[in-house]
């Protein structure tokens, strides 16, 4: 406990709106995992090719800059 987490509440399994407990289940993750990796290195990749484009970008007006000059 901390000053963050406030004060526990506690009350038996099943009432007062309490979830309930139950032995021997394994929690289900509806969450895939290589899709999500999949998606983050696309999502990386994306990334990497718009920052290489706008350095481009900018150099190509910095030496623009300079031909007026």
């Amino acid at each position: 406990m901390s000053d963050a987490s406030g004060e526990p509440i506690v009350e038996t399994p099943g009432q007062n709106g309490m979830g309930t407990l139950k032995q021997n289940y394994t929690e289900a993750s509806n969450v895939q995992v290589v899709e999500e990796m999949v998606n983050m290195i696309t999502a990386q990749r994306a990334y990497e090719i718009v920052s290489k484009a706008i350095t481009v970008s900018d150099q190509m007006l910095q030496v623009t800059n300079s031909l007026k000059a």
